[in-house]
């Protein structure tokens, strides 16, 4: 056999392209760090620097908010100037960078009685230092995770069938990730010390980029800059068009540094971008769009409303449900305590086990024809977390005022996880067939930017199940457990009216399945 024949073989592997599992790989340590770091912050946060469950959970809904916007700005920079790969390093190196300043934990905070008032005395050094690590984490986010899953998707055609197939291999390196991230960081971080649990996550990081670095070769060219020539071009005191990108995200680091210090002004920036992307969409809508078209954008805007109550309750995991795993559930397991951070690896569990499951359950209902259109599936995933929190608060009710007994808080995780089965797979699609071609990557953009606001919401919520100082362990659970009853009867209510309008907005959708 010829070199020539034998050429396409040595570029794949499993029969997909052998770039595939270096982004695989990557964007494995990339989600180690991040789930790995996520899984701490709010014991972090409430533990060592001893800030009020309130004030955590603002720091913690603006980080991971912010988290969420900053794809935004990340993927428009790559698209445009940068290319894919230079942005994916530039992510990997800040990650590196952020994680391992959240090592760096200093002296924990104590209390001091200050002019006859009972103070908290924190080391205002090491706070900076942990803030500027989450602004480094947040930008490098923002330029890593745009940008990665585009990569995965440029080394197939568009019609080539091994696409879906390369896409599930990448998110199941997704999911890899945040399991072993939550068992391994929670115990570490929660058992030996911050510094070790947080430095794992560096090290996860440092492994991933190493990773990208070292066999980017594979993928093909694949990931350039669109316009080299133009990255070179002198803009500014002598500075190329690259260099003063690098300068810039320098100074988002500095934004986001201060940005995460005043959680108040981050839903500020929310509400403004959302009411300007309100009008953008009004405006193209009713100017430039057919009437199909005007329903069909109406239609993924409307879904891309309903996703920001379905994460907004599913992103308590990390915040409120983790505060309450670790201080009102028995975590007793043949004789071991399960760390509270550690139960956050249920949900990449779940996903591993269920999402075949699911995917061959669609299949199967659409043979039938029975298969649920897009907006009944947002009102199956709705009705699922709110019964997921519904399940926990009857499981509160049996613990008589003792702890909460493990497995309802393991049922609420599974139907969370249900609910995102419903959701997130046909969320990122429908956005894509639903809306106007020259407004995709606009639409992409106010996806993420949803998600955003759903995690800075998520954020007031937790804010809302938080105790004053002084109440009982079994009064602040009842509060918690109230909260969660509202929020659930809530998301049925919605889920219920959503599925009554499905009809009318399968119709407006014009065919588009």
């Amino acid at each position: 056999m010829s070199d020539t024949a034998m050429a396409p073989k040595a570029e794949e592997f499993l029969g997909h392209p052998k770039g595939l599992f270096v982004l695989f790989f990557t964007e494995m340590w990339e989600r180690f760090s991040y789930y790995g770091m996520r899984g701490l912050l709010i014991f972090y946060l409430t533990q060592h620097f001893l800030f009020s469950d309130q004030k955590s959970y603002a720091i913690y809904g603006a980080y991971t908010a912010l988290v969420y916007l900053a794809p935004v700005l990340g993927g428009a920079l790559s698209d445009r100037y940068l290319g894919a790969r230079k942005s994916v390093t530039l992510g990997a190196i800040l990650l590196v960078l952020g994680h391992i300043g959240m090592a760096v934990e200093g002296l924990p905070a104590t209390m001091a009685m200050i002019n006859g008032v009972e103070t908290v005395v924190r080391d205002e050094f090491y706070l900076q230092i942990f803030y500027l690590s989450l602004a480094l984490i947040i930008t490098g986010v923002g330029f890593l995770k745009a940008n990665i899953s585009t990569i995965v998707g440029s080394l197939y055609e568009k019609d080539d069938p091994r696409r879906d197939s390369g896409f599930t291999i990448f998110y199941m390196g997704i999911n890899l990730g945040s399991f072993a991230a939550a068992l391994l960081c929670g115990y570490l971080g929660q058992t030996v010390g911050w510094w070790a649990g947080f430095g794992a996550a560096g090290v996860g990081m440092i492994f991933g980029l190493v990773v990208f670095l070292k066999w980017q070769g594979l993928l093909l060219g694949k990931a350039e800059p669109r316009n080299p020539a133009e990255l070179k071009e002198k803009i500014f005191a002598g500075l190329s068009r690259e260099v003063m990108i690098y300068i810039g995200a320098a100074g988002a680091v500095l934004v986001f540094w201060q940005l995460v210090q005043h959680q108040a002004l981050v839903g500020q920036l929310l509400g403004g971008f959302g009411a300007i992307v309100l009008i953008i969409i009004l405006a193209y809508s009713f100017l430039k769009c057919s009437r199909e078209e005007r329903d069909r954008m109406f239609v993924v805007s409307f879904l891309i409303f309903m996703s920001v109550i379905f994460w907004a309750l599913f992103e308590q995991a990390g915040s409120s449900l983790n505060l309450l795993a670790d201080r009102s559930v028995d975590r007793e397991v043949l004789g071991m305590t399960v760390q509270a951070s550690q139960l956050q690896s249920l949900n990449a569990l779940f996903i591993f086990t269920l999402a075949p499951f699911f995917a061959m359950l669609w299949v199967y209902l659409a043979r039938k024809g029975w298969e649920p259109n897009t907006p009944m599936k947002f009102s199956l995933a709705i009705a699922q977390v709110g019964l997921g929190f519904l399940v926990l608060v009857y499981g509160a009710g049996l613990a008589d005022g003792g702890k909460i007994a493990l497995i309802w808080i393991v049922l609420l995780y599974l139907l969370h996880t249900t609910g995102e089965l419903c959701l997130s797979p046909v969320g990122l699609s429908v956005v894509t067939k639903l809306s106007v071609a020259k407004m995709v990557g606009f639409m992409m953009g106010v996806w993420f930017l949803a998600s955003a606001a759903a995690n800075y919401i998520a954020g007031m919520i937790a804010k809302m199940t938080s105790s004053a100082n002084g109440v009982s362990n079994a009064e602040a659970l009842s509060l918690k457990m109230d909260v969660y009853m509202n929020v659930g009867l809530l998301a049925l209510g919605i889920a219920l009216a959503l599925a009554v309008l499905s009809p009318l907005l399968k119709k407006g959708m014009h065919g588009v399945h």
